[in-house]
């Protein structure tokens, strides 16, 4: 009995830890390398960057994709989020696969926090969250803060899609409560 609470007293510990974890920067070395890739790159591709380490993220265009997924992957700009931000029915969709794969569990209902940190506010784990690329990054490639990569391309083909995931970031967009400068929407 006592080994089973010490285990589950370290689990909590690392988990609470890795929700501090708050690097501005966006990771080591990740700054440089999103200088680098914050356009789209000569080959008309959006370069995905990763959160934990800079490395490119391999995430491509597939025959699967939706017209919208192929224009984020190759424009880094989601076409879902001045729509959800127009209109709150369109942005139901992206509240519905918010809660479909489980992002409710550790970011609550709206995305105001839970056990993993709020990311509807002005306190961005990452500075590079200030933009749907750098968060779809996150989402997509996971970080060295407790996140897991959610792609399906990085995790497997039972993970979340470029297309489900840009929904996520337009519907937690709609959720800000930081006020201030909204970058999404510029």
């Amino acid at each position: 009995m006592q080994t089973t609470r010490t285990l589950i007293s370290l689990l909590l510990i690392t988990m609470l830890a890795a929700c501090g974890d708050k690097d501005s920067s966006g990771g080591a070395g990740t700054e440089s390398a999103e200088k680098k890739a914050d356009a789209s790159s000569s080959s008309g591709q959006c370069a995905l960057v990763s959160t934990k380490d800079g490395s490119a993220l391999p995430i491509k265009a597939v025959d699967t994709d939706t017209p919208e997924a192929k224009e984020f992957l190759a424009t880094c700009i989601n076409p879902y989020t001045k729509l959800y931000a127009a209109d709150a029915e369109m942005a139901k969709a992206g509240k519905k696969k918010f809660g479909y794969y489980s992002c409710t569990q550790c970011h609550g209902p709206n995305g105001d926090g839970q056990v993993a940190v709020a990311i509807t506010d002005a306190r961005w784990q990452y500075a590079k969250h200030t933009t749907d690329k750098g968060m779809f990054e996150t989402i997509a490639g996971g970080s060295n803060g407790g996140m897991f990569a959610w792609h399906q391309q990085v995790s497997g083909p039972e993970y979340v899609p470029t297309d489900d995931i840009l929904k996520i970031i337009a519907f937690l967009r709609t959720q800000y409560k930081g006020g201030g400068d909204t970058p999404w929407l510029n």
